[in-house]
């Protein structure tokens, strides 16, 4: 698994936003791989997991807290929003992705393809 660099986002109102990248942490067991990504903040409505081909996207917008009934008119805190692109190896099984959001980490579990695992062979004797 490699990582891609991660461009400018461009938001709707074309105004030119930078991501920012989270921090992320990358565990390798003999089964697979686990991927813990902080992303404070973020609710599950907002992030956004994608596998395309052999590319992993991860996507979040913090959700910008105001009181209710209230509408910011100016503010000088920007609200981030969370990219990070892998390139993912082919020894992977996409299709058994796990994914679960807690305490602001993602973690997603991505195990290796049954040809790719380890197994034990029994030896006889004869």
């Amino acid at each position: 698994m490699s990582e891609t660099k991660t461009p400018t986002v461009r938001s709707n109102d074309a105004q030119s936003q930078r991501a920012v990248l989270p921090a992320v942490d990358v565990f390798e067991d003999a089964s697979g791989i686990t991927l813990l990504a902080d992303m404070p903040g973020v609710p599950k409505d907002r992030l956004d997991v994608k596998i395309e081909a052999d590319t992993l996207l991860i996507e979040g917008q913090v959700a910008a807290q105001t009181p209710d009934g209230l509408e910011a008119v100016y503010a000088e805190v920007r609200v981030p929003r969370y990219r990070r692109t892998f390139t993912l190896s082919r020894e992977l099984d996409t299709s058994k992705v796990e994914a679960n959001l807690k305490d602001g980490v993602l973690t997603l579990r991505i195990p290796k393809q049954a040809h790719a695992q380890p197994r034990r062979i029994e030896v006889r004797a004869s």
